[in-house]
């Protein structure tokens, strides 16, 4: 057996090491944001805390990737409820977090919905919501108002009747009895990219808070997302804490009841007294041979949970002084089916367009860019996209999926870009070059069943076994990340607090 005697890598995971402890208090499975923050949290408790990463580099899906001198966001784009007494400000100044260079939307319209030809903005501030839409929809008056005490009763994730019968009733059946015209349903659903709209499935909690947060306030960083991931890794470097990538876990030793050490690809053992899994609950089982505590009933329960859907991503470089910088995201439909239009065939029928804060925008202490005039050099384009479009590639890795591969992500690419055209102006002669990504790229680098993008599908119809808790059989291997509570930045954020919670109370009661 060998154990692991200098493991610390530096932040941006070269394999630089130092010596680290043979023994740890915790080990964390996976670097995505939850698992840096278990990971920050804990350290800054005064545990002893290795977190394992199979990857080059830490931060899961907060992390960027470079092209071409650029640098491209995978999963991070913008984040709700920072301000004070917000539901992300504590956890994110306790996080160091609120150091990063946040800059706030527009507060009359950070986010844009256009159907057809009808165009909408969603204003930040309860009333300020209201009023907007209002205006556009003046009968409906009364009904934004039942919607926004919705959202306002969601941001109190501690009163756990209430959450339990949120996440008991349909999203889609709520919203269409609350408001009488059809089109604000699409309108209040068309932000809703950051979360799979399925009618049959979908909880109303899950849909207003991953909501909710943005209409609050609503912030995207100057730069890359991967700054949170860089900013957490060296806060956790200066307190003690060891990240090691390239660390590749393939199974979990039970002895006595208890995970006793992790074992990884490269035949290295990792031994800790408790144990985190920030990757997909499926994978997790899976490392899990012959456990006597989590029983095979368990662990196929897990692994037959359906998943979300997954991304296709087009990153765009633009031309020099070719678009102007927008300060919102821009949501765009050809028709009037927000719920649907992924599953028809045919062109592209919805898309998120995201614009990257130029570097050197300026920025006052309240977080608003003071720059008159400033030019963007990338946009993000994500829509949805089935697995069933991938699928016949899924024996395939990054880099060798062949031409009919290139040729479908070329032809979506275009497709993506001609829609977003409609309302970025200038969009369509503008582009200098483009990076695309599929649900295939997401699976192999997030490890993550069918590439989907907010992991295990929440189910109003069977709430209890589909939002999954953080604690499993084996009582001292925890679970965090997108797949259990909540998906997003403050989804993840607060699972990963109760992640943390649990651990407390183990060492409180041992």
């Amino acid at each position: 057996m060998t154990t692991l005697s200098s493991t610390q890598s530096n932040s941006h995971g070269d394999g630089s090491a130092t010596a680290a402890p043979a023994d740890y208090d915790v080990a964390i499975i996976g670097s995505g944001l939850g698992g840096l923050e278990c990971a920050h949290i804990l350290a800054s408790q005064g545990r002893r805390v290795i977190v394992l990463e199979r990857w080059r580099q830490p931060g899961g899906c907060t992390q960027g990737y470079r092209r071409g001198g650029y640098i491209f966001d995978t999963g991070m784009h913008y984040v709700g409820g920072l301000d004070v007494g917000q539901p992300l400000h504590d956890a994110f100044n306790e996080l160091g977090l609120l150091r990063l260079p946040w800059v706030r939307l527009d507060a009359g319209g950070f986010d844009r919905v256009t159907i057809g030809r009808q165009s909408f903005r969603l204003a930040q501030g309860y009333d300020r919501f209201v009023d907007v839409l209002a205006a556009d929809f003046p009968a409906e008056r009364e009904a934004l108002e039942r919607y926004v005490a919705a959202v306002r009763q969601s941001d109190n994730v501690g009163d756990a009747q209430m959450s339990r019968q949120m996440m008991e009733t349909n999203a889609w059946e709520w919203l269409t009895q609350n408001f009488s015209d059809e089109l604000l349903v699409n309108v209040v659903s068309g932000a809703s990219m950051k979360l799979e709209l399925r009618k049959e499935s979908l909880p109303l909690f899950t849909f207003i808070h991953c909501n909710g947060g943005y209409i609050s306030s609503a912030w995207r960083l100057r730069g890359d997302g991967g700054q949170i991931a860089d900013s957490l890794v060296g806060d956790i470097h200066r307190m003690g804490g060891a990240i090691v990538c390239g660390a590749e876990v393939v199974e979990l030793v039970e002895d006595d009841g208890r995970i006793v050490e992790a074992v990884c690809k490269d035949g290295r053992h990792v031994r800790a007294a408790m144990f985190i899994s920030d990757v997909h609950p499926a994978v997790t089982m899976q490392w899990l041979h012959g456990s006597r505590m989590a029983r095979s009933v368990y662990r196929r329960r897990m692994a037959m949970l359906p998943d979300t859907f997954g991304m296709f991503t087009v990153s765009v470089v633009l031309k020099p002084h070719s678009v102007r910088y927008f300060n919102h995201n821009e949501y765009v439909y050809r028709d009037a089916d927000v719920w649907d239009f992924y599953t028809k065939k045919g062109p592209v029928g919805g898309l998120m367009v995201s614009c990257r804060v130029p570097e050197d925008a300026n920025i006052d202490a309240s977080g608003n860019i003071t720059d008159s005039e400033l030019y963007a050099t990338q946009i993000d384009i994500l829509t949805p996209m089935l697995w069933s479009e991938v699928a016949q590639w899924e024996s395939t890795s990054v880099g060798r999926r062949g031409d009919d591969y290139k040729s479908m992500k070329q032809r979506r690419a275009e497709e993506c870009i001609e829609l977003a055209s409609t309302v970025v102006k200038g969009l369509s002669g503008a582009v200098k070059e483009i990076y695309t990504s599929t649900p295939l790229t997401y699976r192999d680098y997030t490890n993550t069943p069918y590439g989907s993008a907010f992991g295990i599908r929440k189910d109003y119809s069977s709430a209890l076994m589909t939002q999954l808790s953080v604690r499993t059989p084996v009582p001292n291997l925890m679970l965090t990340g997108q797949s259990l509570i909540l998906h997003g930045l403050q989804g993840v954020t607060m699972t990963a607090m109760t992640t943390v919670g649990e651990i407390s109370k183990q060492y409180t009661n041992r």
